[in-house]
């Protein structure tokens, strides 16, 4: 029994293996279906670490996912105060939620996700080309995961080659939770003033792309067209990079699987949604806070209390998962929360698999001895992002 008194400390972060979930989950998950946290200024809350009750809880009216009330489950110089921005849709709760993501999400359908598969097939090989220029020893990081769904999104909203990198940039700093205040407030102006210029500069001249689409639609103000904006790319470009990255780290440490997928290329979706459950990125988990008293997971959630849902440990748990700690492409029970659930799964989440499939179906061919450069444990990783992943991978492979 987990004392009330005494809660545990803020999320745990450590690793004992890149590939596993941080250290000290597996002993909640086996005592109690819902566990005392406290966050990092010492305020009590909850954290999940079962798979039922993670998702019982995203589809519980009873909570929200509105900013203001989120508090960080680990230290950071970065938080976010006040209601999101107009726009930012990922941050608000129905109907303001469903109000702007219905006006987007005919742009992420599976349908959709095909007609621009050619598109993404074509960036993955342009990268690919420039991995093969790199030559050996080449940073997989730098040359070929950040850059694949960084091109797509910024295609796809229209965004000027010239602002991509400085873009890039800004992401990182932001979803990097060591960042100092002055660092997130230079990428925040960094942010703001590209937005500035860019959504004002299509609203006189919209193109044929999403943000096109949406001004011509006509339903949305300048400033929730910039939110808006902000919330795409910011949800691309740090998210399915490291995924592309850590999966392709993955498979090469787990070269059994990696044969089983060359063997059998029919297997690269049932392998996607594996390693997406598997690694689950998002290892901070997400979170929701109640909105008024409520019963749950056998404990009473006072209003305003925050519920933390440790994903990583969630996508391992074994009342949902046989040998959940076991990579293995050929699993058929999927079903995992890596993409999150109810109205707040995630909205690229067709997109980021297809991404995913492509890339890795195109590295593995083209490059076929790919292995690491470095040794295994000297891969640096993004241990104090938002979003797990290798902060580099290089690599190398038979001429």
């Amino acid at each position: 029994m987990v004392d009330a008194l005494h809660p545990p400390a803020p999320l745990p972060t450590k690793r004992s293996c890149p590939f596993d979930p941080p250290d000290g989950y597996t002993p909640l998950r086996e005592q109690e279906r819902i566990s005392r946290m406290s966050y990092p200024d010492g305020t009590p809350g909850w954290l999940i670490t079962r798979y039922a009750e993670a998702k019982e809880l995203f589809t519980h009216k009873s909570f929200s996912a509105r900013q203001e009330g989120i508090i960080s489950p680990v230290p950071t110089e970065l938080a976010y105060e006040g209601p999101a921005d107009p726009g930012a849709f990922a941050k608000t709760d129905d109907p303001v939620h469903s109000k702007y993501r219905k006006l987007v999400t005919g742009f992420f359908t599976v349908r959709r996700t095909r007609q621009l598969t050619p598109m993404i097939e074509r960036i993955v090989h342009e990268q690919l080309d420039d991995l093969e220029e790199a030559g050996p020893g080449a940073d997989l990081v730098e040359v070929f995961t950040e850059s694949v769904p960084s091109r797509v999104m910024c295609e796809m909203i229209g965004v000027p080659e010239s602002e991509r990198k400085s873009l890039q940039r800004h992401v990182e700093t932001l979803g990097r939770l060591s960042s100092t205040v002055p660092e997130a407030l230079a990428a925040v102006s960094g942010m703001s003033g590209f937005l500035a210029r860019f959504v004002p500069s299509r609203i006189s001249d919209p193109r044929d792309d999403i943000l096109g689409d949406l001004i011509r639609g006509g339903q949305l103000t300048e400033q929730e067209l910039m939110g808006m904006t902000a919330t795409l790319i910011t949800g691309a470009l740090d998210t399915t990079g490291n995924m592309l990255a850590m999966g392709v780290y993955t498979l090469l440490e787990h070269p059994d699987q990696l044969a089983k997928l060359q063997e059998d290329p029919e297997l690269m979706g049932a392998a996607v949604e594996e390693l997406l459950r598997f690694l689950t990125i998002s290892h901070l988990g997400a979170s929701r806070w109640a909105l008024e008293d409520v019963e749950f997971a056998g404990q009473t959630i006072k209003k305003g209390e925050v519920v933390t849902v440790a994903l990583p440990a969630v996508n391992r748990d074994p009342e949902r998962y046989e040998n959940p700690d076991q990579l293995d492409i050929g699993r058929t029970d999927h079903g995992h929360l890596g993409l999150g659930h109810g109205v707040h799964q995630c909205l690229g989440q067709h997109l980021a698999r297809a991404i995913l499939r492509v890339g890795y179906e195109a590295l593995f061919d083209r490059f076929p001895t790919l292995r690491l450069a470095v040794a295994a444990d000297e891969v640096p990783m993004r241990d104090d992002c938002v979003h797990y992943g290798p902060r580099s991978l290089h690599v190398t492979w038979d001429d």
